[in-house]
Order: structure tokens, then sequence, then C-alpha cells
């Protein structure tokens, strides 16, 4: 079994070179060397562009990708780990769930829209994540003067008789040490179990009515976002134990210590120039149009996508927002259809393809092992929490890999997907029974995965819906 060592991971991953970046996919992705060193030159492309003068930095375009291959075989996991690798704003939908404008449906732009949010959401994140401590401490002292309202400061002697001075002088003193008194008690937790009451802001508006329409999310979120303005949310008094008033106070805190107007303008750029979009099941928009039928749009789709990857501006409720350079991923499996059955202006927009290999019973005994996510590892965890040790050998894996392959071809091929049913079902007795065990180690050998799935791989009807 690999060990991977997570102390080896570059510190600057927008240096990264092509060979680093396969090497860090390997750590999650068993095989597809040829997707892997695709994606990895696609990525150290912006790199190199990022290095050029502003002139011809504008004048160079992604070269965008088509990857070719059945399901479960790794084409989403390689262009999600690609993106969190470079800390790129990512998003993933099916090609089919848009429709040509005109008909009921999701339209094209708002896969940008959903881009956008998701690059302010990560930028605001960050932003919030440099103002915590500040945050908290402003919070720890609003706490404070809920608990010890702030007495007044002693007057000047040239205000107030001497002898007033001094008493008042004393009793701020005295308020003083009460204070930090306080604040120490509050930092070591003694004041967990007593109650504030704080004023709450509330949000709530009655724009639900169009909710149920297709394709009306962005007129709703528009509409949300424009009365919230106009009208200013409600205020009510909330009694709360003090840690959770922290938090309610921190996350004030910070909103106000954060300019959103950089946080915009930093998401924007972060979308036009590290933007990934995965187009999956493009295949199911492919082919030519047919007078009647379902698919009386899938040609629509395709020209709407078009300018889209072409390159166009998208108005979003955060400003315009350029699409020339943001990668786009198209995947699918393209069984019935072929690339070149797209029409021929998104072809030329898709250079790249790459066809990704069904995998082998080697790979799946390497999925289930290698990786740092392996689906091995993931179980002996979840039982360890039980005190069970699962214990898979050698000969297990090799079996529970063959049953995964053996199921695939009888029936519906769904790659590296196969190994979760199989070995959930495998180990479903123990899962069940875990702190009822007497015996707390479990051997996973060849005969434990044949006595357990034996009935369901012998009876394909059973197999055919079960596993």
């Amino acid at each position: 079994m690999m060990d991977h060592d997570t102390t080896q991971t570059p510190s600057r991953l927008d240096g990264l070179t092509p060979r680093q970046i396969v090497d860090e996919l390997d750590r999650y992705i068993i095989g597809q060397r040829d997707a892997k060193r695709m994606v990895a030159i696609a990525l150290r492309n912006r790199w190199r562009r990022q290095q050029l003068s502003p002139e011809l930095r504008e004048e160079i375009y992604p070269k965008n990708i088509i990857m070719i291959g059945p399901t479960g075989v790794g084409k989403t996991e390689i262009s999600r780990r690609l993106a969190k690798l470079d800390d790129a704003p990512f998003i993933k939908i099916e090609a089919s769930k848009f429709t040509e404008v005109g008909y009921v449906g999701r339209d094209v732009e708002s896969l940008i829209r959903d881009l956008t949010e998701l690059s302010v959401n990560m930028v605001k994140t960050r932003y919030l994540e440099m103002v915590e401590k500040k945050a908290e401490d402003l919070a720890e002292d609003r706490i404070l003067d809920l608990l010890l309202p702030p007495s007044s400061s002693p007057p000047s002697s040239a205000q107030q008789p001497k002898d007033r001075d001094n008493d008042q002088a004393d009793r701020y003193d005295t308020a003083d040490d009460t204070r930090q008194k306080l604040r120490k008690q509050l930092r070591e937790g003694k004041l967990e179990n007593r109650h504030v009451e704080l004023e709450v802001k509330e949000r709530g508006l009655p724009v639900g009515i169009i909710s149920n329409v297709g394709g009306m999310e962005d007129l709703e979120n528009n509409l949300r976002d424009m009365l919230g303005g106009i009208m200013p949310g409600k205020s009510k008094n909330r009694r709360m134990k003090v840690p959770e008033a922290m938090k309610v106070l921190a996350q004030e805190e910070a909103q106000k210590l954060i300019d959103m107007d950089e946080v915009t303008k930093e998401a924007i750029e972060k979308t036009e120039q590290s933007g990934i979009v995965f187009l999956d099941e493009i295949d199911k928009i492919a082919g030519r149009e047919k007078s009647t039928g379902p698919d009386i749009s899938r040609e629509g789709v395709q020209r709407d996508l078009l300018p889209i990857v072409e390159g166009s501006t998208v108005n979003t409720k955060y400003g315009p927002v350029r699409t020339d350079h943001i990668l786009f991923i198209a995947a699918g499996a393209f069984h019935v259809s072929k690339p070149s059955d797209l029409i021929p202006e998104l072809q030329g927009r898709f250079p790249i393809r790459v066809e990704l290999e069904a995998l082998t019973k080697e790979d799946l005994v390497r999925i289930l092992t290698e990786p740092k996510n392996a689906l091995v590892k993931q179980y002996q965890a979840l039982l360890e929490t039980e005190g069970v040790l699962l214990d898979f050998t050698k000969d297990g894996i090799q079996e529970i890999a063959a049953t995964a392959v053996e199921v695939n071809d009888r029936t519906e091929n769904i790659g590296a997907r196969r190994l979760f049913t199989i070995v959930e079902r495998m180990l479903e007795e123990v899962s069940f029974e875990a702190q009822e065990l007497t015996e707390k180690k479990v051997v996973i050998d060849a005969p434990y995965v044949k006595k357990h799935l034996h009935n369901i791989v012998k009876d394909e009807d059973l197999s055919r819906f079960i596993l």
C-alpha cells in the first residue's frame, strides 16, 4: 500500500510544473495519465501566460479540453482536483440542464453567474479569515459591554472639586478592574452559562412566488438583492448564551472590517483569469436537429454555449464578467454520438481531445488502497471509531476488485463507483453490529468477500438491482 507524504505539497501552487501537477493528481486519482498530462499543461499555461506582457497576455486564450470516456473513470475528479490545486473557482454542471433561449429551463449564462458567486464566496472567506482575530477581540469587548456596561472616564480636576474627583477616579479604577477580571473569566470559559441579550437583524422577504418556475432562480435572487436594500430587515432581541453571542458578534464585526468592493473586484478578476467550468454530459447535446421529439433544442443549446466559450461579457449582480480566459473542460461518454457531431464552431473551441481508459481490475485494486482518500482507508477510519479493526488482506482486495469488474461487465459499466456499492453491501453486517461485536478485529479476506457477495453476484437479476 502506498503512503504519500503530505508534507511534500509545494507551497506555491501557481508555480507547479506539469510533472508536479501530475504527481499531485496521482495522490487522489489512479491511472488516466494522458488526461492528467493534458490538464497539467493547461494549468501550467495559465501560469506562463501571467508572466507575459499585458498586450501579449490578452491575445493568448485557454485551450479547452474534451474528455471522452465512460462514467466513473475520473473525469470530474481530475477537473475538481485541478481547480483545488490552483485555488481556482470551479463549477460542474450538466450540459443537458440547459435549454435553448425561448424554452423553459436554465439559460447558459447562469453558469457564469454561479461561478462568479462561488468566486466571491471564496475571496470573502479568505478576507474574513484575515480579520478573524481582530473581529474576535471586538466581539469580546461588546460581550463585556453587555455583561458590565462601561463607566464614564473620570473627570479632570479643573471640572470637579478635588474630593469628588478622587472618589470618581477610585470608582473608575474599580470598574476597570472588574472588567479585566470578567475578560479573564471569559477567556478561561467560566462565563459559558451566562446569558446576554442581543439585537439580531432578520432579512426575510416574501419573494418565493416564482421559485418553482424553471429558469427563474436568477430573477428571484436579483429581486431579493434589490429589495433587500430598499426594505431594511427587521430586528429582534434574542437571549443567548455567551459562546453563541460571541460567534454572532464576531461575524458582525468581521463583516464590518472587510471591504466588499475589494472582495468583488478580486473575485471578478479571479473568475476571469482562473475560473474553470466543467461541462458534463456534453454528448447529450451533440447531434443534429430532428424535426420532432424531445431533442429539439440540442443544437440551440450548443449555439447558446458558443459565445460563452468563445469569449463574451456576462452581466452578473457583481458586475460584468468576461469569459475569454475561463478554462472549459467538457466531458462525455460519447457512446451514441461522437465529438464530430457537435456543431463545427463549438468543436473548434475545444481543440484538445483526450480519451480516458476503462478501469481494469488492477486499477480498481489501486483505487481501493493507494489514494489519500481510498475507500479502504475510509471504512477503516469509520469503524475504528467503534473500536472495530478492519484488516483488508491482499486477496480480499483482489476479490473485491474482481467482483466489481464482473458486475460492471454483466450490467452497466459505472467504473469505480461500483466499488462504493460493493464495499457498502459487503460491510453492511459489520457496520450494523459494530458496537455489539465481541471480536473487534474483522479480517476481510477472499472467503469473507465471497461469503457476503456470492448470492447477489450469482443471481444476475438481483445484482442488477442491488449492486
